[in-house]
């Protein structure tokens, strides 16, 4: 890696950690104006028309052909970009941003128990122990060390949270098997990979918001609703979508793969910060769990960037 190759991709990752670490806690307080179901069509909507934009200007216009893989684009697409925010953002309504946090940083864990179940790919043992440390501390995350009382809930008001927790949970399932799509588009860039799926995707997130219009769960925002979260809408289209992706792209071309899931560790710890600077306050038993999660995925980063530069 060259010197300038590090800085370029240590700026461009730095950008991509900036977009995406106020996405929850800014998703938790846009909730009360715009649902869930909203928050996810509206972010796509406005979202895909730019990356459209952007993959005619960088490939032409012949990359928006998807060439006989139309239903696996769309199937991946309803699973990654579809299930992604309706579950995430219904789990955030109910549960708190920095849980939220913690239970996506699960994804690369739980991508190796997806490969070992799909392939037949077993973990090496350290990477297994880290997996089962990193379950374990979202588990104290999420129950406050206090697992009784928490299941105890589950029948109460409070016991949403848990409900929230697991939607979440269901959403970064769903991002990992969305993320093993590239495996089934070889030729096509990242760019157009996003753009051919987010398509059916966004389709999935206009469909599925009609749909709960009509059976009463969602409601059609208002447009003084939608004015007063312009802001907010703004930021996750063009912020989070756009421009959060390349830079986690261009970071993951410049660093590799391993380092830049190393930097997105940082997240969860941002996601921390600020919602205490909003004025959360937190248990000792969370900080605890959430450095639980944080140095196990560390931990077997580092693991796996070792047994890669052996090789």
């Amino acid at each position: 890696m060259t010197r300038k190759n590090l800085f370029e991709g240590l700026a461009w990752g730095g950008l991509c950690i900036l977009c995406w670490a106020p996405l929850l806690p800014v998703a938790k307080r846009t909730l009360p104006y715009v649902d869930a179901f909203a928050l996810g069509t509206i972010r796509y909507a406005i979202g895909i028309v730019l990356l459209v934009a952007l993959l005619v200007a960088v490939e032409g216009r012949e990359a928006l052909r998807y060439e006989g893989r139309f239903r696996a684009a769309a199937l991946f697409g309803l699973i990654g970009i579809t299930g992604f925010n309706l579950l995430v953002w219904v789990g955030v309504a109910f549960t708190r941003p920095e849980h939220a946090s913690i239970i996506l940083a699960l994804q690369a864990p739980l991508a190796a128990l997806v490969v070992w179940a799909l392939k037949g790919q077993r973990p090496a043992p350290f990477t297994l122990g880290c997996v089962a440390l990193a379950i374990f501390g979202v588990f104290v995350v999420i129950t406050r060390g206090e697992p009784g009382a928490a299941l105890a809930e589950l029948t109460s008001a409070e016991g949403h949270a848990l409900f929230g927790d697991f939607l979440v949970f269901c959403g970064a399932l769903a991002w990992v098997i969305y993320t093993l799509a590239a495996g089934h588009f070889a030729g096509w860039s990242p760019l157009r990979l996003t753009v051919l799926t987010s398509i059916p995707g966004t389709v999935g997130l206009v469909t599925a918001n009609a749909a709960a219009v009509a059976v009463g769960w969602a409601v059609v925002p208002s447009a003084a609703a939608v004015w007063t979260a312009a802001w907010a809408l703004l930021y996750f289209s063009v912020g989070t979508v756009v421009v959060g992706l390349l830079g986690f792209n261009n970071a993951a071309r410049r660093l590799g793969p391993l380092n830049t899931v190393l930097m997105l560790n940082l997240l969860p710890v941002l996601v921390f910060a600020i919602e205490a600077a909003l004025g959360r306050s937190f248990v000792a038993i969370e900080i605890g769990g959430a450095v639980m999660v944080i140095g196990a995925l560390v931990a077997n980063n580092l693991y796996l960037r070792g047994i890669s530069t052996r090789r």
